[in-house]
């Protein structure tokens, strides 16, 4: 970024806020804190677009940058893929400089950019954040990477498990004898989309003091780090090994894991605390064996009965269908729950009651989270709008371009 960028001191001036102006509902929704909002994203996959939608339940106006398909002005659309809510999409050739001049243009009057590319790809096509920062000071520069923007593996390639591997976390998930390959959710999503959103929304609020943008370098092992903070201070205090199913909450204490019910279901059991243990055991009753129900607290955390434990709870759970343990367990404090699959969870009562998902476009989808209880939400809309051209969503932002929400000291 241009060295002559900077933020605020604690204590420094700055330019005093212009007078309230009546809000403007962006296409996305008219409701949500991040109204009036302008983000450019860079089609891509992953934590990419998945913060871009994010940033759109929020109530932002997303414009999507995508390649146009072979032989056609407009881009393909995935009609599953729901992640693309709420956006205006529009082709753009990133190897003609033309396109390129418009794309600038509409960063121009934009809030927010985000990019999910290799370092460098950006500022080959100029576009990256030196440039547009010079062109636009106020523009929140988001970069989504799995390596981040500098270092010996900056420029190398991987997915969700290799940042897994690389931090350690891998190490630590999966049974004794080897690590296990988990869903997608950690790094690409909980170490990589959510960081970036955190960073643009608190580089947005920064904004509102300084009056600049800045650049967000969000990178996948980053994120996973921080989501490992508990694990390494408890290795650091000795209260966790370094080994796989050995600890509380990694499957190596038998009162929290997984156990297979009669009829192949699976019921989840996390009863860590004292009381909670207490209403599991008294909840097994006599499916329980005697011994292993006589354990004290004491003799319940000495890893030396776990595998006694263990056997135990594996053989009651086998006596009954998953179901039927989750009805006899409800609305008890034993922290026993039904292991749901996709079809089912959606279905739950608990989920039903709370909204969790919706249709949108005859697809269903996870609705917007979290909740807020002024602001809301965007209404989500899938499948999203195909812009006429680029020019289009230019003119419009434009027209929007003297009405700022952070300029604004009241909504």
């Amino acid at each position: 970024m241009n060295s002559d960028i900077r933020t605020a001191e604690p204590g420094e001036a700055t330019e005093p806020a212009a007078a309230p102006a009546a809000d403007v509902a962006p296409e996305s929704g008219a409701r949500g804190p991040l109204r009036g909002i302008r983000v450019v994203e860079f089609a891509g996959l992953g934590p990419a677009p998945f913060a871009a939608m994010l940033l759109a339940d929020l109530g932002a106006d997303v414009v999507r940058i995508d390649r146009p398909s072979p032989g056609e002005g407009t881009p393909a659309i995935d009609p599953f893929d729901t992640t693309l809510r709420s956006r205006t999409i529009v082709a753009a050739d990133l190897k003609d400089e033309g396109a390129c001049d418009r794309v600038r243009a509409l960063v121009d009057g934009a809030d927010v950019l985000v990019e999910g590319f290799r370092p460098g790809v950006m500022e080959r096509l100029g576009l990256g954040p030196d440039e547009l920062t010079a062109r636009n000071p106020r523009l929140v520069y988001g970069r989504m990477t799995g390596w981040g923007q500098e270092g010996p593996w900056a420029g190398r390639v991987g997915h969700d498990l290799n940042y897994l591997s690389i931090t350690g976390m891998l190490h630590a998930i999966g049974q004794a004898d080897r690590p296990s390959v988990p869903l997608n959710l950690v790094a690409d999503y909980g170490g990589g989309a959510m960081f970036l959103v955190a960073g643009v929304l608190a580089a947005l609020v920064e904004r509102g003091v300084s009056g600049r943008g800045q650049v967000v370098d969000a990178a996948m092992v980053d994120g996973v780090g921080q989501l490992g903070h508990v694990h390494r201070a408890m290795l650091g205090a000795g209260a966790w090994r370094d080994e796989r199913s050995a600890n509380l909450i990694d499957g190596g204490a038998p009162f929290y894991d997984v156990y297979a019910c009669a009829d192949g279901g699976h019921v989840a059991v996390a009863a860590l605390e004292p009381a909670f243990y207490a209403a599991l055991v008294d909840g097994l009753g006599d499916a329980l064996d005697p011994a292993a129900a006589r354990l004290d607290e004491r003799e319940r955390q000495d890893r030396a009965n776990w595998p006694v434990l263990r056997s135990a709870l594996t053989a009651a759970f086998a006596g009954r269908s998953r179901d039927e343990w989750a009805a006899h367990f409800d609305g008890t404090d034993a922290c026993v729950t039904p292991v749901l699959d996709l079809g089912e969870a959606a279905r739950h009562p608990h989920l039903v009651e709370r909204g969790w998902t919706g249709s949108w476009g005859g697809h269903e989808a996870p609705a917007p989270a979290p909740r807020l209880d002024r602001s809301g939400a965007a209404t989500p809309a899938f499948p999203p709008r195909l812009a006429g051209s680029l020019d289009e969503a230019i003119a419009r932002w434009h027209g929007l371009a003297a009405r700022r929400p952070d300029e604004r000291t009241a909504r």
